[in-house]
């Protein structure tokens, strides 16, 4: 439970020490004083939401610390041993700094933590109900949570939500397998189209090269033909002075020389040997011409091969040289897929297992569902008797569609019915109760769920606005008989039910030298009496106001 709280530089607090204590506390105070200053500052301290705009004006920085009793919560002690952050005490002391510029600092027991920690270890600590906790009982989500609440349903959620997971993955992996093979099909069909093409154009290893060559020389052929016979005239067959046959004449004028000077011999032998190069050449020349024709058509043919093995290059964006491998490695590729077909249908199986599974745990939670919204049924309709409300029912409706997707939190549907007043039939909250009906509808839910839910202290901020008279008085009695069983902090505007508080708070706001500044103290016997009949009587508090200030607290003591 909450023990202890201190205040420094938060909104217009600037120093507030208070301890708290068992039962039901009330807290009062004028308009505008700021009753709820330190449930706000609490709620900074549990890891809300944090801005420059909870810093005091001219101050750098407010600071919050909330003194925990834990010894008897077994969850928020094992949450500080998991993160390493229990000390020998039995005590949790939280710890928030928010800085001018936004920025805020977390601490539990004195080591550094995240708000998300806070936050969570928070739950285990306090659970805060607002003035405006009766617009979210109009979301069926949270009418549901607040029946699982009720009836304890953390292990059998927890099953829901693992048969759930379960098969969720299942789905998962068959539409990602489906999705695999239908890509695959679509790869298998392009793969199979482009392997075909390039069956049918066969180009065989170096083919390529090799017509690219062919395709150089046929494309030039005409003027190596022409070239060919033209050199054949100079070198051999010209009518005049052809090459070789000077090469000849002056062969024959050294021969002669050499005669003359031996030294010249050589010549002679170089050029007899040349003339004989020039006639061998102009054989073979004369050979390739007589076997070479100019051929079009097969020109037309290679250009065609050619051209073909480009486009096909082009097309797979590669080089015409690597036709052959790439032709290759996509026969390889296409041969290699292969459909999972067995794991589909093993799937399929899984996935009927799976579903029946998480049917079988939403049926065991829908079944406890049922027997504990009959319960809360009778216990809701009571509370509302007598909370002023003689004639209203009260019902919760669970509703299974057989078409409703499978979800973590089962198949049921929950809507809160409620009829106020006789011969009204049961109709959806929203529908049928007005805004103090709707009020006064909350409040004796959460107390009724909050004797179920083991949260240590709870704080009601303002819950009661909308109602008064003898309804306030129930309202009263309903908290203070809560605060037998666990601690209740609440901030009211009503007499009766400060009164039913076993201990109160009275906050007060006070301006000095141009600031304002909220305190916040414990009232004495004396004091409660002063503050209850300035509540009933206003500022001009009478003999009579005092004596019925007397009577009301005098009626819980």
């Amino acid at each position: 439970m909450l023990i202890g709280l201190e205040i420094k530089n938060f909104a217009i607090v600037s120093n507030l020490s208070t301890e708290w204590h068992n039962g039901m506390t009330a807290i009062t105070g004028e308009t505008g004083a700021g009753k709820s200053i330190a449930i706000d500052a609490l709620s900074l301290c549990l890891g809300e939401r944090a801005d420059a705009g909870a810093v005091r004006p001219g101050t750098d920085r407010a600071e919050i610390c909330a003194q925990f009793d834990i010894s008897q919560l077994p969850l928020a002690q094992h949450f500080l041993e998991q993160h390493l952050l229990s000390n020998s005490e039995g005590e949790c002391l939280l710890r928030r700094v928010i800085c001018k510029n936004g920025r805020s600092k977390s601490y539990i027991n004195g080591s550094s933590v995240t708000a998300a920690q806070l936050k969570e270890i928070g739950q285990y600590l306090i659970s805060i109900h607002g003035q405006h906790a009766h617009q979210h009982l109009l979301k069926a989500e949270h009418q549901l949570h607040l029946l699982d609440a009720y009836a304890g349903h953390n292990q059998l959620l927890a099953d829901v939500k693992e048969r759930f997971k379960a098969y969720q993955a299942l789905i998962k992996e068959f539409n990602q397998l489906e999705q695999q093979q239908q890509q695959q099909a679509a790869q298998k069909q392009l793969l199979e189209y482009q392997v075909a093409e390039l069956d049918e154009f066969a180009l065989q290893p170096g083919e390529f090269e090799e017509i690219e060559a062919e395709h150089h020389k046929l494309s030039h052929s005409q003027t190596i033909l022409e070239s060919c016979q033209r050199e054949l005239q100079h070198l051999y067959e010209s009518d005049e002075q052809s090459a070789c046959s000077l090469l000849q004449h002056s062969a024959q004028q050294f021969t002669e020389l050499a005669s003359y000077d031996e030294s010249l011999s050589s010549i002679a032998s170089l050029l007899s040997e040349a003339a004989v190069q020039v006639e061998e050449a102009s054989r073979e020349i004369r050979s390739y011409v007589d076997v070479t024709d100019l051929d079009p058509a097969r020109l037309d043919e290679v250009e065609t091969r050619l051209t073909g093995a480009m486009d096909l290059a082009r097309k797979h964006h590669i080089k015409p040289e690597e036709l052959v491998e790439f032709h290759q490695s996509i026969a390889e590729e296409l041969a290699s897929i292969s459909y999972n077909s067995d794991r589909l249908v093993a799937l399929e199986s899984e996935i009927n297992n799976a579903l029946e599974q998480y049917k079988q745990a939403a049926k065991l939670l829908s079944e406890s569902r049922h027997k504990y919204a009959d319960t809360l049924n009778q216990l809701i309709s009571d509370s509302m008797a007598n909370l002023s409300m003689e004639n209203g029912r009260f019902a919760i409706d669970i509703q299974q569609t057989s078409d409703k997707a499978p979800s973590a939190m089962g198949f049921d549907t929950v809507s809160f019915l409620v009829s106020t007043n006789p011969g009204q039939p049961l109709q959806a909250l929203s529908k049928v109760a007005s805004g103090g009906e709707l009020s006064r509808i909350s409040l004796a839910i959460q107390v009724i769920i909050a004797q179920r839910v083991t949260t240590p202290t709870l704080i009601f901020d303002e819950v009661d606005v909308g109602i008064s008279g003898p309804t306030a008085s129930a309202v009263g009695k309903l908290l203070r008989q809560l605060g037998k069983s666990t601690q209740v902090i609440c901030v009211t505007h009503l007499p009766q039910v400060a009164s039913s508080g076993h201990q109160q708070f009275f906050v007060a706001k006070e301006i000095a030298n141009g600031e304002t500044y909220t305190q916040m103290n414990k009232l004495s016997k004396e004091g409660r009496i002063d503050e209850i009949a300035r509540l009933l009587a206003g500022d001009n508090i009478s003999k009579m106001a005092r004596a019925n200030a007397k009577e009301l607290i005098s009626a819980h003591a």
